[in-house]
């Protein structure tokens, strides 16, 4: 009997990367065959019609008239849509759930906060170059995802529409840990951009160590949405808190600066609740993060800010009004300084990624139905709204003429209420306090997995 690490490459359309197994060496050739022609369930590699061409269409027609204002109220065309739900998108922080995982299996709470950090800029990565906008969320729908392989399952509910609020649970399969929030995505247009601030906090329970991790997420701005090739910065201090130890780590997304040098670029420390630096932080959210030795990371930061100021001493700089082009970084990946260690890495994209609305092979597969999750699913989920679907299979003018559908009925519903004094109630979630910040939060009531769905709200 051998440990066999078995280079698998594709098999039915899914990367298994390098998977390691114990097996008597006569029969690998049978497990082999039986990997190759087993009707195993694996998530779908493609949509089922690429994007369309936004060429055509212009989006200053009706932003003009809303600079400054908040967007969650403006109708837009479906044109600009990606085919997910908000609901959906929000799924993705958990793409890289192996980072709770592993901060579950360590001792060191140092190293646990490392795993955490890694898994909060993780969670944003999936935003670089998405610049089509999700669908806003009707009241009361709902998304759930299982995930074997990655270890977890999720539940989220649009729990208010003005403000648009979406709440989320999730938990690892085998109860090492439980991460919830709820988000209002808050928009507004700035003439050539659009930002949006997720407002809410995000909340991660590693249930071994009885530890609570909370954060909130950086700001995005998405740029050129007038005129010029869409493309997307974060910025902002991300601040994550150990609500056992009182350490922290406090993470700035950099915005990019005049000359672009700052590009995706994420930096910041470990501390103690003494403030002392315990390790420091750095990476871009759109490709990786290290850690390091705050007084090696300081050294050569300050090496790095001599050398940058001889290079623009030595250059003439001429117009510097700020320019909304999007800026040419110095270098596409991280300059590694000696003694790093490797927290997160990204994975690399599909080869079909730019002709699916540039999604991540775990976004290709969100809205991803078959019969026996049809039978399964509550009437509310996402995966069964008709606008969505029409647009992932290449009907715009179906998706056009459902999503207003959905639209007014969910505007005559909310007269009715109006009319009869009724309150909207919320399935899955209730309001309450955070047990870790004492700040309001939406909690998970529980029962959704029990399967037993009655009186649900008819919604598309």
């Amino acid at each position: 009997r051998h440990s066999l690490p078995l280079m698998l490459c594709k098999i039915n359309g899914f990367d298994f990367g390098e998977i390691h197994v114990s097996v008597q060496v006569k029969h690998i050739g049978k497990l082999l065959l039986l990997l190759l022609f087993s009707p195993l369930p694996f998530p779908r590699t493609s949509l089922p019609s690429p994007m369309f061409s936004r060429n055509d269409f212009s989006i200053w027609s009706i932003l003009r008239k809303c600079i400054g204002m908040e967007l969650s109220k403006i109708t837009m065309p479906v044109i600009f849509n990606e085919p997910l739900s908000f609901l959906q998108r929000l799924t993705e922080y958990m793409e890289h759930t192996y980072l709770i995982h592993k901060a579950s299996s360590l001792s060191s709470t140092t190293e646990r906060m490392q795993c955490v950090a890694a898994f909060a800029v993780s969670a944003v990565a999936s935003q670089w170059e998405r610049t089509g906008k999700p669908f806003n969320p009707l009241l009361g729908e709902t998304y759930e995802l299982i995930r074997d392989d990655l270890g977890f399952r999720l539940l989220s509910e649009q729990v208010s529409h003005h403000p648009p609020i979406s709440a989320f649970y999730a938990e690892g399969l085998n109860n090492d840990f439980v991460f919830h929030g709820s988000i209002y995505p808050k928009l507004k247009f700035w003439g050539k951009s659009v930002e949006a601030e997720p407002k809410g906090t995000m909340t991660l329970e590693l249930l071994e160590h009885n530890e609570a991790y909370t954060w909130t997420n950086p700001t995005c701005c998405v740029h050129n949405i007038i005129v010029g090739k869409l493309w997307i910065e974060q910025y902002g201090n991300v601040e994550i808190t150990n609500h056992k130890t009182g350490e922290k780590c406090v993470l700035n997304f950099k915005p990019c600066g005049l000359f672009g040098k700052e590009l995706h670029k994420v930096e910041g420390y470990i501390q103690d609740k003494s403030k002392k630096k315990l390790c420091a932080l750095y990476g871009k959210w759109t490709e990786c993060l290290y850690s390091v030795d705050p007084a090696t990371f300081e050294a050569y930061k300050k090496n790095d800010k001599k050398n940058t100021e001889e290079k623009k001493s030595s250059k003439q700089v001429g117009n510097t009004e700020e320019s909304d082009e999007m800026p040419l970084p110095d270098s596409e990946s991280v300059y590694v300084i000696p003694g790093s260690v490797l927290l997160w890495k990204i994975t690399p994209r599909p080869p079909n990624s730019a002709q699916m609305y540039n999604f991540t092979s775990f976004a290709m597969a969100l809205n991803e139905l078959d019969k026996e999750m049809e039978s399964v699913i509550p009437k509310t989920d996402c995966r069964l709204r008709p606008d969505i679907r029409a647009m992932e299979n290449g009907e715009i003018d179906l998706a056009s003429e459902e999503k207003k559908r959905l639209e007014e009925k969910q505007r005559t519903a909310r007269k009715n209420r109006s009319k009869s004094e009724e309150d909207w109630k919320t399935r899955w979630f209730h309001q309450g306090p955070n047990p870790h910040t004492g700040t309001q939060d939406w909690l998970y009531s529980g029962n959704y997995w029990d399967r037993n769905y009655f009186n649900l709200p008819d919604i598309y």
